[in-house]
Formats: C-alpha cells, sequence, structure tokens
C-alpha cells in the first residue's frame, strides 16, 4: 500500500505574477517551473527574498517547495512565490503570529496605474507651450 504524500497549498499574488506553491516534507529543495531557484532567477537577492518565510519559521531544511509561477516580471514573481509559500506554511501549521508580525501574510496591492486619454502616461502631462 502506497503512503500519502501531504502537500500543503498557497497561491501568492504580487503585480501581474501569480504562484502556485506547494509544500511536502522534505530537504529544503525549491523548485520554480521546472527549473532549480537559483538557475530560474537571475539574482540572488530575489532567491533570499523569497526564502524569508522559510528562514522565519526555521522550516528551511524541513520542507521542499514546488512552485508554477507566471506573469510579470522576475521580482513580482519572486514575491508571488513568497506570500504563496507563507500561507502555504499556514496551512502546514506554522506559527501565524512570526509570519503576520514580518509582513509575510500582507499582498501587496500596488499595480501598475493605467494610461489616461490626454496624458503621455498615467500622469504625465504634455508638455505646455506658451505660443
Amino acid at each position: 500500500m502506497a503512503t500519502k504524500v501531504t502537500k500543503f497549498y498557497g497561491t501568492g499574488r504580487r503585480k501581474k505574477s501569480i504562484a502556485r506553491v506547494y509544500l511536502k516534507a522534505g530537504k529544503g529543495s525549491i523548485v520554480v517551473n521546472g527549473h532549480d531557484v537559483n538557475e530560474y532567477m537571475p539574482y540572488a537577492t530575489l532567491v533570499q527574498n523569497l526564502k524569508q518565510p522559510l528562514a522565519l519559521s526555521g522550516a528551511e531544511t524541513k520542507y521542499d517547495v514546488e512552485a508554477e509561477v507566471y506573469g510579470g516580471g522576475f521580482t513580482g514573481q519572486a514575491e508571488a512565490i513568497r506570500l504563496g509559500i507563507a500561507r502555504a506554511l499556514l496551512e502546514a501549521g506554522e506559527d501565524r503570529k512570526t509570519l503576520k508580525v514580518a509582513g509575510m501574510l500582507t499582498r501587496d496591492p500596488r499595480v501598475k496605474e493605467r494610461k489616461k486619454y490626454g496624458l503621455k502616461g498615467a500622469r504625465r502631462a504634455p508638455q505646455f507651450s506658451k505660443r
């Protein structure tokens, strides 16, 4: 009889990025879209950023992380994965207060403002000409 592998799920969003994150008991490997996280993310700071919830809860070597992420750029994707990991850790039974105080459970609502008619961008007005 096969043993049931328990997976914990969390969804993360940031700007245009959406991440589906799965945690399962393991040694601490992180796989993003089928690639190792260090291969996928171009900067070490982004990798460090998305590992924050695991470090705070002391679960870096307790779980393997598998993430599917699409949309946006690398920064948005890293922060979407971070939120997904934090939510999955809650489902796994980790301490909520630690994550909440560090701001890991709050979705960053800032998104790109739309361009308005008559303007060159969202707020940039055309150059004023006196004559």
